[in-house]
């Protein structure tokens, strides 16, 4: 997988597969080598620890680890890995926009329409996730490369 936009946005589908060992984990890891120009969310880092909750108290990640994974994750933020974009009234009434129009024609969630506004309004120019719906919601929104292009929808 090659990436040539710049910057990039990861969902949290593929932040998750930078911290968790997950199938295209490796792919993943090796297209985002040495990039400075990572975009994630406040929404990102909080819907993660969500999901490493869930696999702690699922029994599938011990909860030493997860904390660990958890304190990784809250490192690189700090020094820099990414660039941490807040959620503002702004990003909100984009959000809002874009469930009342793209909403219309494509399955978009509350959370992938924050997502969504987030990336646009930080003027990323790819976006990365593994999540088909919001796969299809961003490839609907046409401001993005969307990566991996070869997600296929679901029937």
């Amino acid at each position: 997988m090659q990436i040539e936009a710049s910057p990039l946005y990861l969902d949290t589908s593929a932040l998750a597969k930078i911290y968790v060992q997950e199938a295209d984990s490796d792919a993943l890891d090796a297209a985002l080598t040495g990039r400075r120009d990572l975009l994630i969310s406040e929404l990102a880092l909080t819907e993660l620890t969500s999901a490493l909750a869930r696999r702690v108290r699922e029994k599938q990640v011990d909860a030493t680890v997860g904390r660990r994974i958890y304190q990784q994750l809250l490192r690189d933020v700090r020094t820099g890995e990414y660039r941490l974009l807040d959620l503002t009234s702004a990003t909100h009434r984009e959000a809002e926009r874009l469930l009342l129009t793209l909403g219309r024609h494509a399955p978009l969630r509350a959370a992938d329409s924050l997502h969504l506004a987030a990336a646009a309004l930080a003027d990323a120019r790819a976006l990365v996730t593994y999540d088909r719906q919001m796969h299809a919601a961003a490839l609907a929104l046409g401001a993005f490369e969307v990566v991996p292009a070869l997600l296929a929808p679901t029937r």
